[in-house]
């Protein structure tokens, strides 16, 4: 899939490039299948990986450390704890989100196969996310 011109923060790019990250590809990926979904979306660097904010508020922070574990996508409402919604924010049935709370879940690749598998519904996932607190 071709996902055009995706407008990557030179920050994040410059912060992986000194890494040096052996997933460095399925990071770059996942940044652009990110980045694609929602063009409300913009890039910065947290807790040392790529977030991904709508306004200021956290919604989804790539987990890429240390470099020998899986890469994790984190989607949450934000580094501060809010109130739980009673239902989970999105009802996507996906087996590749692993749910924490009802405003937090996980998803877990281990490798750029695994990513590029499950892109089509990534994309939904990450729309739907984003959607659920506009």
């Amino acid at each position: 899939m071709s996902y055009g011109n995706i407008n990557l923060n030179e920050e994040v790019t410059t912060f992986l490039d000194q890494m040096h990250h052996p997933s460095r590809a399925g990071i770059d990926q996942l940044r652009n299948i990110i980045l694609f979904a929602s063009r409300s979306l913009t890039e910065n660097i947290k807790w040392n990986g790529p977030n991904y904010s709508v306004g200021g508020e956290d919604r989804i922070t790539m987990k890429i450390q240390p470099p020998t574990r899986p890469v994790q996508l984190i989607f949450h409402r934000g580094a501060k704890k809010k109130e739980q919604p009673e239902q989970r924010l999105i009802a996507h049935k996906s087996n590749l989100l692993d749910w924490r709370e009802n405003d937090r879940a996980i998803m877990t690749f281990r490798n750029l196969h695994e990513i590029e598998d499950s892109q089509a519904e990534l994309l939904e996932i990450i729309i739907e996310w984003i959607a659920a607190e506009e």
